[in-house]
């Protein structure tokens, strides 16, 4: 499902992603798209985070609470206080616009997979914090180095092995650093 208030954005998006492979549903508003994910119950939504009426983030809340379907943010602006909190509520990932859909094909198919995962194997869940934060790091890396998804990757994995660590334990210091620097008052 993928849901944004810009027509232009939301049909660029959609025609890509079914281009791509992918059947897809589509609300250019919060209140349609808590109606779609109701009634087809999708396996993952694509959110806009700032829309008129319920945003994306009110629309993650419902169906973090409602559903098991993942969710990631879309968002025109790079804040970290935002991507901060996408990350509290456990987006599968964070793309900034504008956006190239050939660089969020890999980054959707990367968070359907996780999606999977976590439906058939509860234990899954606790795996999927890890490669949350991954998908977060490279989220932070393509937003603040502005990179594509695929360049992002191999940045966190070049680091990675430059420091001798495993990806996901870079991925999680790296979010806890963001973290860190969110929570200080300007």
């Amino acid at each position: 499902m993928v849901v944004d208030d810009d027509r232009l954005v939301l049909a660029t998006l959609v025609a890509g992603l079914k281009q791509a492979g992918f059947e897809i549903i589509e609300a250019d508003n919060g209140d349609d798209a808590i109606l779609l994910a109701r009634k087809h119950k999708p396996q993952l939504a694509i959110l806009d985070m700032r829309m008129q009426g319920k945003s994306g983030m009110d629309v993650a809340r419902y169906l973090a609470a409602n559903t098991d379907t993942g969710f990631m943010f879309l968002s025109a602006f790079g804040d970290s206080d935002i991507v901060e909190e996408a990350t509290r509520m456990g987006a599968l990932g964070y793309l900034v616009k504008p956006l190239d859909v050939r660089q969020i094909v890999p980054a959707v198919r990367a968070a359907l997979a996780r999606t999977i995962e976590m439906k058939n194997a509860p234990q899954a869940a606790a795996a999927a914090q890890g490669g949350r934060d991954e998908h977060l790091a490279i989220g932070i890396l393509m937003e603040r180095l502005r990179l594509d998804y695929d360049r992002a990757l191999e940045a966190l994995r070049t680091q990675a092995k430059s420091e001798n660590r495993d990806v996901g334990e870079l991925a999680s210091s790296m979010v806890d650093a963001a973290n860190r620097l969110n929570s200080i008052r300007r």
